[in-house]
């Protein structure tokens, strides 16, 4: 490979080659509709409910979905929609990144951490239901909801967690912002829970450059979500407020974008399944390295897949035997400047380690393929061991922990080709000290 190879990025989504999102972007200029609402928001949402409303089997649901600025605002939004307040709690996976948990805190509320089980590598049912009964017995009340994530795009045990969400009456928020796409027995991930968390940031698996979007289960959920997201005004000549509203809403210029994107969503969903197959197969034979798969169990009648993944992010985890080329050097010195392609500002810091960190030859590892113009992040930090959290109920069973110590990120997005995986690969066991 040639110096001049460009940077192969975790995960970046592109725009389509139809030139749609340019088309609706610029009517959205020529009719002045440059606001957070418009002819672009009605019809994207539209788009989205029919993708997220049909089945794998042809059959269809009846979910509404309101588009919204941030999938984080779709949280925030969906909790405060279930009643969430101050005093509150609400089980949230701690194997997550920061937007699955903060919203919680916006509220005023606390963040109850559920640890992960192995398999999916998301909320462990078992100790959701521990920390229910736990919670209702210390605090005299049940959590006000739960929040399990699909992490890297992987599918939850949806079906168990559902069922003890059920069995207490805690209304289920799905954050599903990094499973667009994603089905759990050929249905919608989003789809299942009171609400679903959609985001369309500029690395998922579609963008709109910035937004989101929370998945309803009906028109009175909606509407009540619509009405927190255009700052709760009610039904006067003049602005009229009972409520705390938010400036939620998407914008008709991005939302003109996500049109467009929706036409390629399932090219990228099939293009991000067959970069991961390709991993599974050029990594069989490399002893140490272990990608992280589905769980091989089909479906209702024995039809398709469980766990269909959109394998948003391509993950794997290397054996801590297993020894790096510069691997000696890992946590030598303080990051100055930010990880990763589209990282924001990042606040400066003394010491180049924590109390919990990934091993020094997953560091290693992250150094050797940036030199090699290969992102290769860590995977998230559990929410329970960030240290605006060190205070927080957790539930734990060192799953999540665990991972973060051996885990990593390999990209899957839109423009890495097959030879960039065979490339990236190759550069793996060029790192590994024989």
């Amino acid at each position: 490979m040639t110096e001049e190879r460009k940077t192969i990025y975790l995960c970046l989504a592109h725009m389509s080659e139809t030139g749609l999102e340019q088309k609706y972007v610029k009517e959205a200029f020529d009719t002045n509709w440059v606001v957070p609402m418009g002819p672009n928001v009605n019809a994207f949402e539209k788009d989205l409910a029919n993708f997220v409303n049909t089945n794998s089997d042809g059959s269809k649901l009846d979910r509404k979905v309101v588009c919204l600025s941030a999938g984080t605002a779709a949280i925030h939004l969906a909790l405060l929609a279930c009643g969430v307040g101050p005093g509150d709690e609400v089980c949230v996976q701690s194997f997550t990144f920061c937007a699955s948990s903060h919203p919680i805190t916006y509220l005023g509320a606390t963040p109850v951490f559920i640890d992960s089980e192995p398999e999916t590598w998301n909320m462990d049912p078992q100790l959701l239901e521990q920390a229910i009964l736990d919670r209702k017995e210390k605090t005299g009340k049940y959590p006000k909801a739960i929040v399990p994530v699909a992490l890297y795009g992987m599918p939850y045990k949806i079906d168990e967690i559902m069922a003890i969400a059920d069995k207490y009456g805690i209304p289920v928020v799905e954050d599903a912002a990094e499973g667009m796409g994603s089905r759990f027995n050929g249905q919608v991930l989003g789809t299942f829970g009171k609400f679903g968390a959609l985001s369309f940031n500029g690395n998922k698996m579609i963008t709109t450059s910035g937004g989101g979007a929370l998945i309803c289960r009906d028109a009175e959920d909606a509407n009540t979500i619509m009405w927190y997201a255009t700052q709760a005004r009610d039904a006067y000549p003049y602005y009229e407020h009972t409520a705390i509203g938010y400036n939620y809403r998407m914008s008709n210029v991005c939302a003109g974008i996500g049109r467009g994107q929706m036409t390629v969503l399932d090219d990228h969903i099939a293009h991000h399944k067959h970069v991961q197959a390709l991993y599974e197969e050029l990594f069989a034979d490399i002893p140490g390295i272990h990608l992280h798969k589905a769980p091989a169990l089909t479906g209702k009648d024995g039809k398709g897949l469980l766990y269909d993944a959109n394998f948003w992010l391509c993950a794997a985890t290397i054996d801590p035997e297993i020894h790096i080329k510069g691997q000696e050097n890992a946590y030598k010195e303080v990051i100055k400047t930010a990880v990763g392609g589209a990282a924001g500002v990042i606040k400066a810091v003394d010491s180049a380690t924590t109390d919990c960190q990934p091993n020094e030859n997953v560091e290693a590892l992250r150094v050797f393929m940036l030199s090699k113009k290969v992102e290769c992040r860590p995977v998230w930090k559990p929410m329970h061991k960030q240290p605006v959290y060190k205070n927080n109920p957790a539930y734990l069973n060192g799953v999540s922990e665990s991972l973060f110590k051996v885990g990593f990120c390999l990209p899957a997005g839109p423009y890495v080709s097959d030879d960039d995986v065979k490339y990236i690969v190759e550069c793996i066991k060029d790192a590994i000290v024989e």
